[in-house]
């Protein structure tokens, strides 16, 4: 049976990463170089020696065990059948944002973050990346977290280098709920980055 999707907009639905779907989070994150020491979004995720030490196969197998946990490592997004997008989700806890010198902690609550929202192209421009926000603060939710926040560009309109656009504007955020929470000393693509918030409900409708 398939899962009910975590959010939905027209033909776009957003449901977990699960281990049934791992060969769509291959798509969105596997690079094209089997060998490679990038991508698979670990880069956020786990402690930089670690992510240095871990190259080709080794990070799709490190990613693969994420997808059998049952708090799964992000979101998908689909257009139909066909996987459109990504998101990463997961507790700021198990994350190195738990001991970032530049992106400070607002209080004492257990937050997840959502670092990454990807789409593939010829599928941008179709507000995916806001499905994905709201399916990832839902998929939290589900999973117990009280709040969520992200930690998006502050580009005040201006265009954002698409390599980095991965991390989200803040009017991305605010769409979808979020408050600016605080200023940051990190920065991505020239421009500063800050800290968004919302509170979690435990399931958020679907938006139609």
């Amino acid at each position: 049976m398939a899962p009910t999707p975590l959010a939905r907009s027209g033909d776009v639905t957003v449901v977990p990463a699960d281990h049934a779907r791992f060969a769509d989070v291959r798509t969105m994150l596997g690079p094209k170089n089997p060998t490679s020491t990038v991508c698979w979004c670990l880069s956020h995720r786990i402690p930089a020696r670690e992510n240095r030490e871990l190259s080709g196969p080794a990070r799709e197998a490190y990613v693969e065990a994420l997808t059998r946990r049952p708090t799964k490592p992000g979101v998908l997004a689909y257009d139909g059948t066909e996987v459109v997008g990504w998101a990463a989700v997961a507790p700021r806890a198990e994350l190195p944002y738990a001991r970032s010198t530049k992106i400070p902690h607002v209080d004492d609550q257990d937050a997840w973050s959502v670092w990454c929202i990807r789409v593939r192209p010829g599928h941008r421009g179709r507000g995916i990346s806001h499905v994905l926000l709201r399916g990832a603060v839902a998929y939290a939710g589900q999973r117990g977290a009280p709040v969520v926040e992200g930690y998006p560009v502050d580009n005040r309109g201006a265009k954002v280098d698409l390599t980095m656009a991965y991390v989200g504007t803040r009017k991305l955020f605010e769409d979808a709920g979020f408050s600016f929470a605080m200023e940051t000393q990190a920065t991505s693509a020239g421009f500063p980055r800050v800290v968004m918030r919302r509170p979690t409900p435990t399931a958020l409708p679907l938006v139609e």
